[in-house]
């Protein structure tokens, strides 16, 4: 999978990039990911990308020059599946999202920054805008962290038990079963018994129904969404 991203800061995104799973999959030839300058497509002396909006009104917009620059160089050397924006007014990022983008070849991610970009970048080039949650943060680049983190661990090969992402929160629109590890008692609170029986069927009905417990009671929203889909 290759994952190109577009800022205007890219030392922001060098550190995600580097350690734990994420570096992993790209030694492994799994993903390659660029960080692309925006500024380097811009025709501007100062290499500016921004300017004031048209009607007035506090803060700066995105051109849509360097941006169109910048993508239609990369759609000449690649064929992309999705061109994604990060803004705070797209849709909230979810588990079916990252279930979706882990099966696509190419995609591009537009990091915003300011008040926006250009309207006419997000009708044109734009497939797909994406937020990580109802507020602001100062630019795209940590969305976009955060996007590539959920898509990346998604993809064949990159986690060393591919069943473990099957049973992370979200999957079935449930939140994952409390997990327990050794040792099986401590300062005299235990394990459940059941975890140590080594009844598959009987843990595996545990941790159903431990899950369907806990989502009922943290997110009843998604609790619900459950039980009108089964």
């Amino acid at each position: 999978m290759r994952i190109d991203i577009i800022t205007i800061h890219p030392q922001l995104l060098e550190s995600p990039f580097q350690h734990s799973i994420l570096k992993r999959s790209i030694e492994k030839g799994i993903v390659e990911v660029n960080l692309i300058n925006l500024r380097d497509y811009s025709t501007q002396k100062q290499k500016q990308v921004d300017d004031y909006a048209f009607g007035g009104g506090a803060g700066m917009v995105m051109t849509i020059e360097p941006i169109a620059n910048c993508i239609n160089d990369l759609k000449s050397k690649n064929n992309y599946d999705e061109i994604i924006y990060t803004t705070p007014d797209g849709e909230t990022l979810n588990q079916k999202h990252c279930n979706h983008f882990s099966t696509l070849n190419n995609i591009i991610i537009l990091c915003g920054h300011y008040k926006g970009v250009d309207e006419r970048v997000r009708e044109h080039f734009i497939t797909k805008e994406i937020s990580i949650g109802d507020y602001v943060l100062s630019g795209g680049e940590l969305a976009a962290a955060v996007l590539c983190d959920g898509i990346i661990r998604l993809i064949p090969g990159v986690l060393n038990d591919e069943t473990s992402a099957l049973s992370d929160s979200f999957q079935d629109d449930l939140l994952a079963p409390p997990v327990y590890s050794r040792p099986a008692e401590y300062n005299n609170w235990k394990v459940p018994e059941i975890l140590l029986s080594g009844h598959s069927a009987n843990i595996d009905k545990w941790r159903f129904e431990k899950s369907l417990e806990r989502t009922q009671q943290r997110r009843p929203d998604l609790f619900d969404k459950y039980k009108s889909g089964h």
